[in-house]
């Protein structure tokens, strides 16, 4: 039995990282010549282009995008064995890479990593925020927080604890236009759009009623913070998180309405890549969040119930 060439498929997962020959080859010390000739050889191998080549340019072929995401996670738990076997004789160190949504890493991610990194001298920290959803593997992240319903999926995901969202208006608003007493009714108002709650609203009764309603209006932003001063400013409902508008909720520049229906449950995952190696300082940092987290969600929550 042909074993499979470790060496080359760890090479076409650095070209892909680093978009060159030329690139790859400074990162990983070796001649531009023998990283070429490596990836020559798997092509020879698996009977595929893998690249589409010009002068200017270096990109994947059809063939070649699906094998790289493979190659990605050849190389990943290869380190991760490294790194867990160097881990094992010593203190968690080196860097962490940790991607988190915009507004709730700000709030309350940026300080529980402050506190992990106080008593973890020997780690650095790469945080990441934003709304966009990345592609852990392919992006090279150990660590995705995301808020959101999940699909299934290949990555590991752990539930560190429950989200909620509010429909919510200023009170000029609801002066204006009147308040919505059936999600139905929704349809005649306008409606502020939060990117990161795709698709159509949608609400459960308690008598078993389910309604969806489509959002439409004058402002669709991928920040829920964003949308916060057009609600003050009474230019519309919106339907976001209790993190982002619970503050308004309690000093009451902002109401909460059509409270009976409730939206589907969300929650806020810790994501990791799927090979089930880890190296200490990613399981330290993991267990530290699931710890720690937990805290900042259910006071969040217990904020929103003051009106």
């Amino acid at each position: 039995m042909r074993l499979p060439d470790l060496e080359a498929w760890a090479i076409f997962a650095a070209v892909v990282e680093h978009r060159s020959f030329s690139a790859a080859a400074d990162a990983i010390g070796l001649s531009k010549a023998t990283v070429s000739k490596a990836i020559t050889r798997l092509e020879a191998q698996l009977n595929q282009s893998l690249f589409h080549r010009t002068s200017r340019r270096l990109a994947l072929t059809e063939a070649g995008k699906p094998l790289a995401e493979h190659a990605a996670r050849i190389l990943a738990e290869a380190r991760a064995a490294e790194e867990a076997a160097r881990d094992a004789a010593s203190a968690p160190a080196g860097r962490i890479r940790l991607a988190a949504p915009m507004s709730f890493g700000v709030t309350n991610i940026a300080p529980v990593i402050a506190d992990f990194l106080a008593a973890h001298p020997g780690i650095e920290i790469e945080l990441s925020l934003s709304d966009a959803r990345v592609d852990i593997v392919a992006e090279g992240y150990d660590i995705a927080l995301r808020i959101a319903d999940l699909p299934d999926s290949s990555l590991r995901a752990r539930r560190l604890c429950g989200i909620s969202t509010h429909v919510i208006a200023s009170p000029a608003y609801l002066a204006a236009h009147g308040t919505p007493s059936h999600p139905n009714e929704l349809g005649e108002h306008r409606l502020l759009g939060y990117a990161n709650i795709t698709g159509p609203w949608r609400f459960r009764h308690p008598g078993g009623a389910e309604v969806s309603v489509r959002p439409q209006g004058p402002l669709t932003a991928n920040s829920g913070d964003a949308l916060v001063p057009a609600v003050l400013a009474g230019l519309g409902i919106a339907r976001l998180p209790g993190f982002i508008i619970g503050p308004h909720l309690a000093s009451g520049r902002a109401v909460a309405i059509l409270e009976e229906w409730t939206p589907p449950p969300i929650g806020l995952h810790l994501l990791t890549p799927p090979s089930p190696l880890r190296p200490a300082r990613v399981e330290a940092l993991i267990a530290w969040l699931a710890d720690r987290v937990r805290d900042p969600c259910i006071a969040a929550q217990a904020t929103e119930t003051v009106r």
